[in-house]
């Protein structure tokens, strides 16, 4: 069975999926079978034709492109089908429990637990990206599901996604006390759109530290092609 991590976030638009596709890379480049896995996709775009993906994959016309999956394969070269990355697509930008009442085809648990078992049976280092932060509703009207009800099922431990800027100090450490008050393990934080040299940035690393506990245990700068940790260090945190 693989190892696993789970990537959350403090909020949407902190670069989730841009660290998550650099994770995938450093496995990738260091020979390691790598896949990623993703249990609902919201804000994707319809296929305007037949389109050839990655791997030899089609995809016909008027089929939702998931965006995440796509990014995350292209950046990262994995061979891994989207197909088996995401078992709900939706189109609108929202939250998936509202996409779905809109789309329908509401969340189930236990057909995102069964797609991401079957991609561990098939790969060595599984990623797994949340939708949003950890208090993201997959599904609310059929059946209450939050991401963080997922996260527990699979027993995953977690790294968090923030921006490196204004305002993080307090997003990172209320999601970092919320997960521990749902006894959900958190293994460290990554910074994103970090700017070496910024002093309320490099401030904000080190109160973030100071207050969870938790190292912070890369710095990503805006445009980085490549993860700043080394591969050994990367590996560990999967379990």
């Amino acid at each position: 069975m693989a190892k696993k991590i789970f990537i959350t976030g403090t909020g949407t638009d902190v670069g989730k999926t841009f660290v998550t596709g650099l994770i995938v890379k450093k496995l990738k480049e260091n020979g390691i079978k790598a896949a990623y896995y993703k249990a609902a996709m919201s804000g994707n775009v319809r296929a305007g034709e037949d389109v050839l993906l990655p791997g030899n994959e089609w995809m016909k016309a008027g089929t939702l492109l998931p965006g995440d999956a796509l990014h995350v394969q292209t950046v990262s070269g994995i061979e891994q089908p989207v197909g088996q990355m995401c078992p709900y697509v939706y189109e609108k930008a929202v939250s998936p429990h509202l996409a779905s009442r809109i789309e329908g085809g509401p969340v189930v648990l236990e057909e995102v637990v069964r797609g991401f078992e079957a991609v561990c049976s098939r790969y060595d280092f599984v990623t797994m990206e949340g939708s949003g932060g950890i208090l993201c509703p997959l599904c609310f009207d059929e059946r209450e599901l939050w991401l963080e009800d997922v996260v527990r099922e699979m027993g995953l431990s977690s790294l968090i996604v923030a921006d490196a800027g204004l305002g993080t100090i307090n997003s990172v450490v209320l999601t970092v006390e919320y997960m521990r008050a749902k006894c959900l393990p958190v293994k460290g934080i990554i910074f994103n759109r970090f700017h070496p040299g910024n002093r309320m940035e490099e401030d904000n690393l080190r109160m973030c530290e100071y207050r969870t506990k938790l190292p912070v245990l890369a710095s990503v700068e805006e445009g980085c092609i490549d993860l700043p940790m080394e591969i050994a260090k990367l590996t560990a945190l999967y379990e």
